[in-house]
């Protein structure tokens, strides 16, 4: 037990983990070669209070830290990546709410999303603005007591299952810089003019649409707007994504840890010139390395979650451990599908999934090479801590 959860915090992690191992396992591999949603495996989540971990108890969530949730994702991207990136985006508009919603806007939405009844989705991304956010072009524009949408979103992760989206636009396109005029809506499934026009098919991260959704004369009222006030969109964005960068670097531990868990338990099995490879040296190095790589990167995370929660400005650590942990989850299931040979390649074994996986991980927002010349910015200008 970690000495720093109370015995009800503790409790939700042992039964995540519980979860994992009798529900999850033992399905994952077909569900995600299938390309099937997991409603059954969703509807257990809303059970057990996953999609309410970190919403406030005040409106009907866990209340729990980042700490706490960074292990609940962990666990959950041990079975399977494809859960945690289904609740990732749905606890990112949730905490979005939580921090810089009105009250009105809390009680609208948080109750119903600590439910799981309905999920969130984050709308960032255009064709033309992935990780250079201030290049988006979607508006809206003010008529009377709503607001007009118009433009598209592309890689919306749950936005063809999700209900409820967080949609980042421009309400000022003269504002200099842009930025200050960016504006987050939160837009229902189901207004008309909103649709979803297509889904990606993807390499890895199975399971889970990710889909483009158009806006055409979306009509969301001003009390949707998210805070009340326009111009605060893009600092709200960014606020949420610190959270997903913990969502990533737990993902990445979490995949880490089931490549490397199999490439033990295959080394155990295998035998080559009368003893497990397991005891061969060249095996042992690889899975002393393997070891040493999750345990720092579970480390690295869990400090950055504990430092997010402590100070939400402070989003260097987060950026680090996302960066860290997903190298680590890519070279840790590389060196397992090496471990397991000719079979690592097959989709007998599910250490190619971990792989394909991992390399999602590399990719996934906020962009990567983009934190790296954040990190490196700061420390140039010595503000890196």
């Amino acid at each position: 037990m970690d000495p720093r959860f109370d015995a009800d915090r503790q409790a939700v992690i042992d039964e995540v983990r519980r979860f994992v191992e009798r529900e999850v396992v033992p399905v994952a591999h077909d569900m995600e070669h299938d390309d099937i949603y997991p409603l059954e495996l969703i509807e257990k989540l809303k059970t057990l209070g996953v999609f309410s971990a970190t919403i406030p108890e005040a409106y009907g969530g866990l209340g729990f830290d980042f700490y706490t949730y960074s292990q609940i994702i962990e666990q959950l991207a041990r079975g399977w990546m494809s859960l945690a990136g289904i609740v990732n985006t749905h606890i990112l508009v949730a905490y979005m709410i939580a921090t810089y919603g009105t009250e009105e806007q809390r009680r609208a939405f948080l109750p119903v999303m600590a439910q799981g009844e309905k999920r969130g989705g984050i709308c960032l991304s255009e064709a033309n603005a992935g990780s250079d956010v201030q290049a988006i072009t979607m508006t809206a524009r003010r008529v009377g007591s709503d607001y007009l949408l118009n433009g598209s979103k592309l890689w919306v992760t749950n936005g063809q299952r999700g209900s409820i989206f967080a949609v980042l636009t421009r309400t000022d396109s003269a504002a200099r810089p842009p930025y200050r005029g960016m504006s987050l809506f939160l837009v229902e499934k189901g207004t008309p003019g909103l649709s979803a026009s297509r889904t990606f098919e993807k390499l890895g991260y199975k399971g889970v649409e990710t889909a483009e959704l158009v806006f055409d004369n979306v009509r969301v009222p001003a009390a949707n707007l998210l805070g009340g006030a326009e111009g605060e969109g893009f600092k709200h964005a960014m606020s949420g994504l610190e959270v997903g960068r913990i969502n990533v670097a737990a993902r990445a531990v979490g995949v880490a840890q089931a490549a490397f868990d199999d490439a033990i338990r295959y080394a155990q099995q295998r035998h080559t010139f009368g003893k497990p490879i397991a005891q061969h040296q060249a095996i042992q190095l690889k899975l002393a390395d393997m070891a040493t790589r999750v345990t720092a990167s579970r480390a690295l995370t869990y400090r950055a979650a504990e430092r997010l929660e402590a100070d939400a400005a402070d989003d260097a650590g987060a950026i680090m451990a996302r960066l860290d942990a997903a190298e680590t989850a890519y070279i840790v299931s590389l060196e397992a599908m090496r471990i397991h040979g000719g079979y690592g390649y097959t989709k007998e074994f599910p250490v190619e999934r971990y792989y394909r996986d991992a390399a999602r991980l590399l990719t996934a927002p906020p962009d990567p090479e983009g934190d790296r010349r954040e990190l490196a910015r700061r420390w140039a200008a010595g503000a890196g801590r």
